[in-house]
């Protein structure tokens, strides 16, 4: 029993013995732990299972698993076409795909096997020993050194600092390029050497491995793999979690394999046909057996039947049904399916060419991680992207100060930048107030300095310029450090030193948003200084001009400025006696240790005098706010997910104009939950913005409608784990649609401290929702990647924080500006291409097979093919498939300027509105109506000419049928270039070439000849010429009847486009093939169905 209570205890906790001093065996309670090693396996294939696995997830698309069992149904029995038409078709998809998907698995591998075999140091036997960062252990000692990245999640045992502590950086892991403050364990932070390390004996009690980045075990103590140190010598840890155990891993989103919504739309659209082609096969079966129920009707009396061959009816009638199969089997050619994946790879090459997405600044350009989801840009209705680095360039710059009401303004003060500006300022004379301003904000922070790297072996002059670099776990305080330092330079406000001693620190927290520190001066005064939000400082203020500087401040944060509020007291010897009494007995309590602090916090700061308050800038990347208010206006909801703070990542969504001056914000914070109950705070939440709800249409969400008050969500990661945490009543589900009700009444939401699987949760939650949203995440960071996973279409900013981001991306921008005309200009050609390439395909094969069915009732139902076997071969592949493939890659209905000038276009295409259901059917009778054309146009015109035979008629229709669907698609093209015209007159051109050589020459590798002289005894007859003609023209009537009366009207005879309108086609460049400009002079109608 005591056996099992403590392999419970086990699966709870984990125990580890700091450098393998594990207790000798036998010893009471001891049980040893497995773990497993420090590789990481992002890839999804090996070398042995590679064939099964990747032919299994081939064939699970019913294209492939359809195409297969038709190839295996003419290798089987005697069927009117031989199965190389289908087998190798087949068999080149098959390939490609797969040595596509190796060729991107092996890239995964190569990436894998560079991180697992990065060399680490770690302490045996007293010495320092280097291996492979894979062989690493759970309780194995190990030292990083400065700039170094952490191999595994480490507890921080000591630092070559004599305060022990260190400096790390976790920008791959939270999006923060800021540096924090990490405190090595007490009882070894003097352990400065290897010998010392090594002779320690400690046992370490653990949690089990958990995602969660902001709950970590003694997250001071806790060193996170892909964090990396800074400012610090070298540090030693112990491993804790390793591998795939690591809190980077189990944040990682494994790569899934994703499909485009037209892709979807095809398997549904195949199966409606594969219903199609059963029921002619089914009804060809049938009547055939009608027809042969006379007797001796079945065959001719040369090869009669004997009696057990009738009586084997069954078998037969299977076999017939498996031949119909097969000879209607074109309805759904594999060609299609090629055509496809040669449309979406070289169409991927229009966006890599681009030279407007083309940065000068880092010399980059977009990058096609996979061409599959082209179309999806055309698509999309939710945007997720990060804003540390994505929206932002992470570059603070400190704009203003106002001081006793007064207002300063810096000319340029940013962070990095090397000029001094001077003041320009409303009051001339420093007084009091202003100068324990200033040296507030010098001793307020958590700023550490570094000097430059040496110059040939000496420092710099503290004199020369920039000679000191400021590190800080806020860029907001190095850039309020820098400028201040740069002011007091330039007016010699601190022309005397002075000298404080720092007695307390009293930390900056998410609950309180403030910081205070207590120093001593020279001259023995002990003052409190303080600096947070404005919301935190102003209730504990007594004295001070707060109506001025809060005006000042509530500006400051309407124009999306970070403010902050500087306020200070002196303290008596005996106060901060008392405070210092507080602060330890706090530190020392062994229960609620956090809690006792924060009292102890709130009784120290209070009754401030009001200094002043700040107003620093987080750089917008160049374009944000424009490309964001693109996107809303075309009816894209944009989310913020970051790992920020809340007030910073809300200055940002102002800055952006993703929340704007009429946005009313809603919080569903830990704050907020801890005053009411996450029950009260939703139901509060959801009636406050469903009151407005017929007023929030779609138009106005994207609209941007400076009238009509509109909602802005924030929420933090604490916050989305209630709502997402399973619960014993089942309420969990409630809480998650009560979440997305309020979400889809919001016009943007911001998600603040999250973890990167949290934010991978919050688009899976999306994307899963009723109404199966097309989603995109877009980010420049580790941190990013398992939402860019998790979404339909994942795009990697190529920026500061490394290419991870871009690498495990579907598609790669160099700034967040370039996301505009990827989606509204690239992905609306996309769509609008591909969509217009599967309807035709789908039309031209109804064209192609539905005389082949009506020909059965003239013959018999005997399965003789209508068209010759050359002919069945080439249609799909050379007839018909150039320009449809020229098509799909270059046709512009509307210009790129208008669409980027007009975003509300991009809604005409929105929820794949050209391949509805309405469209689908309006292509599918189109086709049976030409393809009835075809064949008894041909039957009635020719029906008493003698000199037409079977084959004769099978090619006239065949003739008929390649110049109809050519002659439509040129009718449909809006775009001339010389190479379309080459291609459409072109195919007609080899047809007949083709069909003169074909027939006109007896070949002596063929066993039969059946075509021979018939083209030319066809061509010959005048009737014919005629009739070729006539049927041509009858047959597209519909469509130029259709246009004419587009013209007409003034309005389109569009089925699915909501409001289309009459767009002038300007000049635009050949971008693919490098011609001159080609001009357009006449205008352009969005006929989408047509």
């Amino acid at each position: 029993a005591d056996q099992e209570i403590m392999k419970c205890i086990l699966y709870l906790n984990r125990t580890i013995y700091v450098g393998h001093r594990e207790p000798p065996p036998g010893t009471e309670a001891y049980i040893p732990q497995r773990f497993p090693d420090n590789r990481i396996v992002s890839s999804k294939y090996t070398f042995w299972n590679f064939i099964p696995k990747n032919l299994f997830e081939q064939f699970r698309r019913i294209a492939n698993f359809y195409f297969l069992i038709i190839f295996l149904v003419q290798l089987i029995i005697d069927t009117p076409t031989s199965p190389v038409t289908s087998g190798l078709p087949l068999l080149f998809v098959i390939t490609v795909t797969a040595i596509k998907q190796g060729y991107e698995d092996w890239l995964r591998h190569k990436a894998d096997n560079a991180m697992n075999q990065c060399p680490v140091h770690f302490i045996q036997h007293g010495k320092l020993v280097r291996k492979q960062s894979r062989k690493l252990r759970v309780g194995d000692i190990v030292m990083v050194k400065e700039d170094e990245t952490f191999p595994c999640d480490l507890i921080f045992l000591s630092s070559s600092r004599g305060d022990g502590t260190c400096f790390v950086t976790t920008a791959s892991l939270d999006g923060e390029s800021s540096h924090k403050t990490h405190y090595a364990v007490q009882d070894t932070k003097a352990f400065h050497s290897e010998q010392e390390i090594d002779a320690l004996h400690a046992t370490i009690e653990c949690e089990q491995p958990q995602p969660d980045l902001y709950k970590p075990l003694g997250s001071e103590n806790l060193l996170l793999r892909g964090a990396t140190l800074k400012n610090t010598e070298k540090i030693f840890g112990v491993a804790i979690y390793t591998g795939m155990e690591t809190k980077m891993a189990l944040n990682y989103q494994s790569k899934s394999q994703k499909r485009s919504a037209v892709e979807k739309s095809m398997n549904v659209f195949l199966i409606v046909y594969l219903c199609i082609l059963i029921s002619k096969a089914l009804i060809n079966t049938v009547l055939k057996h009608v027809w042969e129920s006379k007797e001796y009707r079945d065959e001719p009396w040369y090869n009669w039947k004997t009696e057990p061959e009738r009586k084997r009816n069954f078998l037969q009638a299977f076999t017939d049904f498996l031949a119909f199969m097969v000879l209607f089997n074109y309805i759904i050619p594999v060609s299609m399916y090629v055509t496809v994946e040669m449309q979406k790879f070289l169409g991927s090459y229009f966006l890599t060419w681009d030279e407007e997405m083309f940065d000068e600044d880092t010399g980059e350009g977009p990058l096609v991680n996979t061409s599959d989801l082209n179309e999806e840009l055309g698509q999309i209705e939710y945007v997720f992207t990060d804003k540390t680095g994505t929206l932002t360039e992470n570059n603070m710059e400190f704009v203003e100060c106002c001081i006793e009401g007064h207002v300063y303004i810096p000319h340029v003060i940013c962070n990095g930048c090397q000029s001094l500006n001077k003041f320009k300022k409303k009051k001339k004379n420093f007084c009091h107030i202003e100068e324990l301003f200033f040296r507030a904000l010098c001793l307020c922070h958590t700023v550490q300095v570094k000097d430059d790297d040496s110059v040939d072996g000496l420092k710099k002059n503290h004199l020369s310029r920039r000679s000191r670099i400021y590190i800080s776990s806020s860029p907001d305080e190095v850039a309020l450090v820098e400028g201040i330092q740069r002011y007091s330079c330039l007016k010699n406000i601190f022309y005397f030193f002075f000298r404080f001693e720092l007695l307390e620190v009293l930390s900056f927290d998410s609950v309180r948003r403030r910081m205070s520190v207590i120093v001593k001066s020279s001259t023995g005064d002990i003052f409190l200084f303080c600096k947070g939000a404005d919301s935190s400082i102003f209730p504990r203020v007594k004295e001070g001009k707060i109506d001025q500087i809060r005006s000042r401040v509530e500006r400051n944060a309407v124009e999306g400025l970070r403010t902050l509020c500087v306020a200070y007291k002196k303290l008596t010897a005996e106060e901060y006696s008392n405070a210092q009494k507080l602060l330890q007995t706090a530190k020392l309590a062994l229960q609620d240790r956090e809690k006792k602090l924060a009292e102890a916090y709130e009784k120290i700061e209070r009754d401030f005098i009001l200094l002043g308050a700040t107003a620093v800038e987080d750089r917008l990347q160049e374009k944000a706010a424009d490309t964001i208010e693109a996107l809303q206006k075309a009816g894209i909801k944009v989310w913020v997910l970051t790992g920020d703070k809340m007030e910073t990542a809300a200055a940002t969504c102002y800055a952006c104009k993703l929340f704007r001056r009429n946005t009313q914000i809603l919080e569903l914070t830990t704050k907020k939950i801890e005053e009411q109950s996450l029950h009260d705070v939703l139901f509060d939440l959801s009636r406050t913005v469903l009151r407005h709800s017929d007023s929030l249409t779609r138009d106005s969400l994207s609209g941007l409608s400076t009238d009509m008050q509109d909602y802005g969500l924030i929420i933090d990661g604490a916050a989305l784990s209630l709502i997402m945490k399973p619960r014993q009543d089942g309420s969990s589900a409630n809480y998650r649609e009560l979440f997305l009700e309020i979400c889809r009444n919001c016009s943007a939401v911001l998600c603040c401290r999250m973890a990167p699987l949290q934010k991978a949760q919050i688009v899976k939650l999306i994307k899963l929702s009723k109404e199966h949203p097309i989603t995109l995440a877009i980010g420049d960071g580790a941190n990013d990647v398992s939402m860019i996973l998790e979404a339909h279409v994942g795009i990697g900013i190529i920026g500061k924080e490394g290419r991870q981001a871009a690498r495990n991306s579907d598609y790669a921008i160099p700034k967040f500006k370039h996301l505009k005309k990827m989606l509204l200009v690239h992905g609306h050609f996309y769509y609008v291409r591909i969509s217009e390439l599967v309807q035709y395909f789908f039309y031209k094969n109804v064209c192609f097979i539905f005389p082949q069915f009506l020909y059965q009732f003239f013959c018999g139902f005997s399965q003789q093919p209508l068209y010759d076997t050359a002919y069945l071969t080439l249609y799909n592949i050379s007839f018909t498939s150039l320009p449809i493939l020229l098509y799909s890659l270059m046709e512009q209905h509307v210009s790129a300027d208008t669409l980027k000038r007009e975003p509300s276009l991009y809604r005409d295409v929105a929820k794949n509105a050209l391949l509805r259901w309405r469209a689908f059917i309006y292509w599918t009778f189109l086709g049976v109506f030409d393809a009835v054309v075809f064949f008894f146009g041909a039957y009635f015109l020719f029906d008493n000419t003698i000199m037409f035979g079977n084959w004769t008629f099978g090619t006239l229709v065949f003739t008929v049928l390649v110049f109809t669907v050519t002659l439509k698609l040129a009718l449909d093209t809006h775009y001339w270039t010389w190479i379309n015209h080459f291609m459409i007159w072109g195919s007609l051109l080899f047809y007949i070439v083709f069909s003169l050589l074909w027939g006109g020459i007896i070949w002596p590798f063929l066993n039969y000849q059946r075509m021979y002289y018939v083209f030319m005894q066809m061509l010959s007859s005048g009737p014919a010429w005629l009739g070729i003609i006539l049927l041509i023209t009858v047959s597209l009537l519909p469509d130029v009847l259709k246009k004419v009366l587009c013209r007409q009207l003034c309005q389109p005879l569009s089925a699915l486009a909501p409001s289309p309108s009459r767009v002038a086609l300007p000049s635009v460049p050949l971008l693919f093939w490098g011609a001159e400009k080609q001009d357009i002079h006449s205008l352009i109608w969005s006929t989408w169905t047509g």
